[in-house]
């Protein structure tokens, strides 16, 4: 069975998962992922992989041999991303 690259295991995740927002980069045996899931509002970080892990199901046993998550509900991802825009001058 090959490998699966990382655009494959977000597809996977998303498919299992609502998600706001799915990253994943690998070398098709080892992967990072980072999932924003409002799913994950209320769960510990156990909680929040093992639900990872039921959307992929067979895949994770099978075709995966490494996979590291950061897994944040929206309001984590909003609080974590960096602020855009530019920094506005003192009048």
């Amino acid at each position: 069975m090959a490998d699966p690259t990382p655009a494959e295991l977000q597809r996977y995740i998303a498919q299992g998962l609502a998600c706001e927002h799915v990253e994943v980069d690998g070398d098709g045996r080892h992967f990072f992922a980072t999932i924003v899931s409002a799913e994950f509002e209320g769960a510990s970080r156990v909680a929040r992989h093992q639900r990872v892990y039921r959307a992929l199901g067979d895949r994770m046993r099978e075709q995966i041999h490494a996979l590291s998550m950061k897994t944040l509900t929206p309001a984590e991802w909003a609080a974590s991303a960096p602020q855009g825009g530019s920094i506005q001058p003192h009048h």
